[in-house]
């Protein structure tokens, strides 16, 4: 046999064994087999939710929502005397808080004034009482709700039978320069149980949040004191904040404060004690400014902001009291450096004939504030 024939054998005889190997069940059936069939299941993807709106937030009302935050809120005001010269408060209020819940965070909030008084009233500084308290909050569709209680610790200087003089002027015009939002703070003779609410619509890159808040105060020293002459008082306070995005990181912010006195104020006149004047009563302020949202990684926003206040009525307007105000915000603490700029001790500007302070608002300085909602 040739060696052609023994080739094609050996090529047959392959083919064979690969088509019995192959085919087991066509040789065992005699049926063609249906191939195996492959099905795979695609579970849909969940749907992001979309950002929540941007908020506003307030230059002096509360943030209508429990925050992990370190803020700082620093008020430069500038008046006149009863006898027409010039002085200038710088007022600094420090706040720490966290969230312990999704709707719960409790908070510890510090304020210094620094008073450079008018004429031959003597300068002060004064540390004021400090606050602890507890904000809850939810969101509601578009609006959100919160609720805020607290109390003060009645250990701020300038209090006590003879306090000093100094001290004691300071916190009677870091009051004003923060137009009586703060009042309990600066009350350093009293304790104040403190109960507030604040509801806050946030949509469409629009802010409009109303806050109303209760203070009752109760004398703890002090009892001769100038002014701790009521064993109890009662005060409050309302405002309205309306913000817009004009851009992604930037917006205006705009503010209607106002205090009142529910109960009279009584106070020391020449030895003799007399209600308060019906114009001390009670204060309006409005206050407009621009802030800034920059975003620096880790969820953390800052959130620089400056604004400018004034008073609208006695006994505020009469002293020509001007505010500017710049308030710095984060989401955590972070280092701080240098200091406040203090406003000159008389720098001041002709106009009309009579000599006014020149309203300098103090450049934003790293440390501040740090606060994020």
């Amino acid at each position: 046999m040739s060696t052609f024939s023994f080739r094609w054998i050996a090529l047959a005889t392959l083919a064979g064994a690969v088509a019995v190997f192959s085919a087991p069940a066509l040789a065992a059936s005699g049926e063609p087999t249906t191939p195996p069939t492959v099905t795979a299941s695609i579970s849909p993807i969940a749907a992001v939710p979309p950002p929540a709106p941007p908020y506003s937030l307030p230059w002096q009302l509360r943030p209508a929502a429990p925050a992990s935050v370190v803020r700082s809120d620093t008020s430069v005001a500038f008046y006149d005397g009863t006898a027409g010269q010039a002085g200038s408060t710088v007022a600094t209020m420090l706040l720490a808080s966290a969230k312990v819940t999704p709707s719960l965070a409790p908070l510890l909030r510090l304020g210094f004034v620094q008073n450079d008084a008018p004429g031959a009233n003597p300068d002060g500084t004064s540390v004021v009482n400090p606050l602890v308290g507890l904000t809850w909050g939810r969101r509601l569709g578009g609006l959100r709700v919160a609720a805020f209680a607290a109390g003060t610790v009645p250990i701020g200087q300038g209090g006590g039978d003879k306090p000093d003089a100094g001290a004691a002027g300071a916190n009677t015009a870091g009051l004003r320069a923060r137009s009586g939002m703060d009042n309990a703070m600066f009350a350093v003779n009293y304790f104040a149980a403190i109960g507030g609410a604040d509801v806050a619509y946030v949509d469409h890159k629009l802010t409009v949040q109303l806050e109303v808040t209760l203070f009752e105060l109760m004398r703890v020293r002090g009892e001769h004191a100038a002014g701790s002459t009521d064993a109890t008082r009662t005060n409050s306070t309302a405002g309205l904040h309306v913000g817009y995005f004009v851009l992604s990181k930037f917006s205006l912010g705009g503010e209607l404060r106002y205090q009142r006195w529910l109960s009279t104020p009584t106070q020391l006149v020449m030895g003799n004690r007399v209600d308060i004047s019906d114009a001390a009563k009670d204060t309006v302020t409005v206050a407009l400014g621009p802030r800034l949202h920059l975003p620096i990684g880790r969820g953390m926003v800052f959130r620089p902001g400056i604004s400018y206040a004034r008073g609208l009525d006695q006994p505020l307007r009469a002293r020509r009291t001007t505010w500017c105000r710049s308030i710095f915000r984060s989401a955590s603490e972070l280092p701080t450096h240098g200091a406040h700029e203090t406003p000159p001790k008389r720098r001041l500007r002709k106009m009309g004939g009579r000599e006014r302070p020149r309203c300098h608002c103090p450049r934003p300085t790293p440390h501040a504030s740090y606060v994020s909602v």
